[in-house]
């Protein structure tokens, strides 16, 4: 697993919110839904989104944008077009006094807008959920990106408006695979972080992935230099220049997040999940967890 698959494991489309949107000018919808992020693709069209506080940006056919939340924004066929539409929590469309428009605007199978036949379509996913293994990749993104999205969008938007066995799995990943491509191209473009850029070093790149791949592995920065090939010291040396961290402190990080994530799931206990992440009791997992997150793990699985 490399780090931006191991990262995409928290943003990950398992029954992701997603849809195709048809739309008439004038239209205008102010999301308020707090997803941690929202990937945006034009097929026809095109459509402007207006980060609070931030310039409108225009998203072009074949385009894709990418919205880190919770911040709300506008998406509009103008950017100076005043909202119409108010899309919520678990996204709930209402006009600006409160009024359902689940019914007057669904269009059949994951479609929905203002006319069957709109001048814009678009397909919006919404991942929903920030785990702590995303958290990471959340964090090195900015607040919004543009970028084209190649045929993917195309594929995505056919397979939408089946509805066969295994349909929503089929978008699920789709979605990731857009998703994917573009933070490829986003990365490759621009300044990507240390984490990233590390991955292609020969040396701490098979650090990390290893890291990642066993991280309930007794690691210590000696047995990981004698995987590697190389002497700790040269190791622990290379790791910190080029990932930020030693590579301790790394593997640290990455068992809390995944714990953190292991906690939350139905019919974990902090024993089962001490043992997946490389800690030998759950009491060396909750001090852990404790000194790096101010909770402890029974406090932060329920709350």
């Amino acid at each position: 697993m490399d780090q931006l698959a191991a990262l995409l494991d928290g943003p990950r489309a398992r029954g992701a919110f997603l849809l195709r949107a048809l739309l008439d000018p004038p239209w205008s919808m102010r999301v308020e839904d707090q997803a941690p992020l929202t990937v945006v693709g034009v097929v026809k069209g095109e459509a402007w989104v207006v980060p609070r506080g931030g310039a409108p940006v225009r998203i072009s056919p074949g385009e894709v944008a990418i919205v880190r939340g919770p911040d709300e924004y506008v998406v509009a066929d103008q950017p100076d077009t005043t909202p119409q539409i108010i899309i919520g929590a678990d996204q709930h469309c209402t006009t600006l006094d409160g009024e359902s428009l689940y019914q007057s605007m669904d269009l059949g199978v994951r479609t929905w807008g203002n006319s069957a036949d709109g001048d814009t379509i678009m397909i919006v996913g919404t991942y929903a959920m920030e785990t702590e293994v995303g958290r990471r990749l959340l964090e090195a993104l900015p607040k919004l990106l543009v970028l084209p999205g190649g045929p993917l969008i195309g594929l995505l938007g056919a397979e939408m408006v089946r509805d066969e066995p295994g349909q929503e799995a089929v978008l699920d990943r789709l979605l990731d695979l857009l998703l994917i491509s573009t933070l490829r191209s986003w990365f490759a473009d621009h300044e990507a972080p240390a984490w990233y850029r590390a991955q292609s070093d020969p040396i701490v790149g098979k650090a990390m992935r290893m890291l990642h791949n066993n991280p309930a592995h007794p690691w210590t920065v000696a047995s990981l230099a004698a995987e590697v090939g190389v002497s700790r010291a040269s190791l622990a040396r290379r790791f910190t220049e080029l990932v930020g961290e030693p590579p301790m402190a790394f593997l640290t990080d990455w068992r809390l997040a995944l714990a953190a994530d292991l906690l939350r799931e139905p019919g974990a206990t902090i024993g089962s999940v001490a043992r997946k992440v490389g800690y030998g009791s759950p009491f060396a997992l909750s001090t852990a967890f404790k000194r790096v997150r101010g909770v402890s793990p029974q406090e932060y699985k329920v709350g």
